[in-house]
């Protein structure tokens, strides 16, 4: 019986350490056909958003060449050319915006520097790339030291993708993780305003009209209104957790999943109970979704319980909750939230996710 990586969001590390693994490997498939240029895909807390992000990462990175034994076994390796030939093919850009978050705009603003800082330090050899002019490595470096500005900050994964699309002569993957971390928390500490102004800039720079772009996946909890923060893209499509079926099997753990992990845990006769508590979300037309954070901290401890409830702060609920004045507009801005299902039970309003 393999080890629970609990907590462990890099692809490359849970497969090195051989740690149970559900193969969520066809959304690499599910990428390559989907003919969205940018697509945004949100999911709940804890449903294996980052280490789906990872694996894509590892799939598609060219500037390794062993990760094909990372994907040995899986289901993507049972795929046609079409697929199976994207293995290593692109350059990737990889970020996450998970710590862009403090009390005030100038912090977050530090923190984005340290975010975009490791996403640059991925690609440094780029310094000693005879493609890119000296002029282009002395921007690099101001990056590389934090002290470019914000301007430059803002046009710092436009330039990036300009850089690598030129050093291998191929488009770029791009991957956002957790996109809506610094909005989510500017909104809780007032500084709301700001922060969307500089992400509308952001992303606008970043997709509108970039050319070398193979494809961007973004991944988050709650759905901004493109109206406020990506105005600018092209070809954007937003798959929610309530309204598209596509991309429903990859995130969470299927019915069918399940029963295979059960079995493998030899945990059969709980079968009626674990559904009871940790099944019951539906993606798409995708029903019996259960919760993988739950079933992990499950399978280790062999204890019920509600695992899911304190891994993450609701702040921004709280908040919404506070400034609402009717049940209704509470229920018309939790809805907002496409991770969060409401019920109303004599006149309380339920937050279930």
């Amino acid at each position: 019986m393999q080890g629970i990586g609990i907590g462990e969001s890099d692809f490359k590390g849970l497969r090195i350490r051989d740690y149970y693994f559900i193969d969520k490997s066809l959304l690499i498939k599910d990428i390559i056909d989907n003919s969205s240029k940018i697509a945004l895909i949100t999911r709940p807390r804890r449903f294996g958003k980052t280490l789906n992000m990872s694996m894509l990462k590892y799939y598609f990175d060219c500037k390794t060449t062993d990760n094909e034994e990372l994907f040995k076994g899986l289901k993507i390796m049972e795929q046609d050319e079409k697929y199976t030939s994207k293995l290593g093919y692109y350059p990737v850009i990889y970020i996450t915006l998970k710590d862009v978050q403090d009390r005030n705009y100038e912090n977050m603003i530090l923190n984005m520097k340290t975010a975009i800082l490791e996403m640059y330090q991925e690609h440094m050899y780029l310094l000693n790339s005879d493609k890119i002019y000296e002029f282009e490595k002395e921007k690099i470096k101001e990056i590389l030291y934090t002290r470019e500005n914000e301007v430059d900050l803002k046009n710092s994964v436009k330039e990036l993708s300009k850089y690598l699309n030129r050093h291998y002569g191929k488009p770029v993957m791009l991957l956002v993780d957790e996109y809506d971390v610094p909005l989510q928390n500017a909104y809780v500490e007032g500084y709301y305003e700001e922060a969307i102004k500089f992400f509308k800039t952001f992303y606008g720079v970043t997709f509108k009209d970039n050319q070398y772009l193979e494809k961007t996946v973004i991944t988050g909890v709650s759905r901004v209104a493109k109206e406020s923060i990506f105005s600018g893209a092209n070809n954007f499509d937003v798959y929610t957790v309530l309204q598209d079926n596509e991309f429903a099997k990859d995130f969470g753990i299927t019915t069918e999943e399940m029963q295979k992990v059960m079995e493998d845990f030899r945990v059969q006769e709980e079968k009626e109970e674990i559904r009871k508590w940790y099944d019951g979300y539906t993606i798409g037309k995708e029903t019996g979704i259960y919760n993988p954070w739950s079933i992990l901290k499950y399978l280790r401890n062999r204890e019920i319980m509600p695992y899911w409830v304190n891994t993450s702060s609701n702040d921004l609920i709280k908040l919404i909750l506070k400034n609402s004045t009717t049940v209704k507009e509470k229920i018309e801005r939790l809805l907002k939230d496409e991770a969060i299902e409401v019920k109303i039970d004599q006149e309380t309003v339920i937050c279930r996710n």
